[in-house]
């Protein structure tokens, strides 16, 4: 598939490249990135050259994984957002901002954007969001993104050889007023 650029109000979604290595490489030093993502610790000049030259072109090429950097209008690159195929019809989200610009809201912006966007051309009907416990920036990008917040997994997180639990979410096309690809039936509460 051919990847694609999604707009926002103050954003450009578009797959990071081989120009955008340095950028993803100097973000990538920050150690609440390394803390809370899965990023290899520590991050060499060689992983970020693999992630935008190999890893990035080819998740696109099969339809696997789709990334983008998000650049503010002058080309500065704010952060970067995956959205991993997981099932038939399920996708998993995942994000980091560079320090300079976490608490504007710009990842908010960006995941609502991506998410219609997988929904409406992917065919996606359930998006989750993981996070390891505790990284209360990530959850309240994904609670203001609409996603909710469905409770913890124990060991569910693999982190660079250790086990952590996770906070899992989703969000659904009908959370943003879009239709299914495949109809949805919702649990019954139990009768009192």
């Amino acid at each position: 598939m051919e990847p694609v650029t999604i707009a926002t109000p103050r954003l450009r979604l578009r797959p990071v490249g081989p120009d955008d290595s340095d950028a993803v490489y100097a973000a990538c030093q920050d150690p609440d990135i390394q803390r809370w993502t899965t990023i290899p610790t520590p991050y060499l000049p060689e992983h970020a050259r693999t992630f935008t030259e190999h890893d990035v072109p080819e998740g696109w090429a099969n339809r696997s994984m789709f990334t983008f950097g998000l650049f503010l209008p002058g080309g500065e690159l704010a952060g970067t957002l995956g959205i991993v195929m997981r099932s038939l019809g399920v996708a998993e989200i995942g994000f980091w901002t560079t320090r300079c610009h976490r608490g504007r809201g710009y990842m908010t912006e960006a995941a609502r954007a991506a998410s219609r966007w997988v929904f409406a051309d992917q065919c996606v009907d359930r998006l989750e969001w993981r996070a390891e416990v505790g990284n209360t920036a990530s959850r309240a990008v994904a609670e203001k993104a609409g996603f909710t917040v469905e409770g913890t997994l124990r060991a569910a997180l693999n982190n660079n050889g250790v086990r952590r639990d996770c906070w899992v979410g989703s969000l659904l096309p009908s959370d943003l007023g879009l239709p299914s690809a495949a109809p949805y039936l919702p649990a019954r509460a139990p009768a009192t």
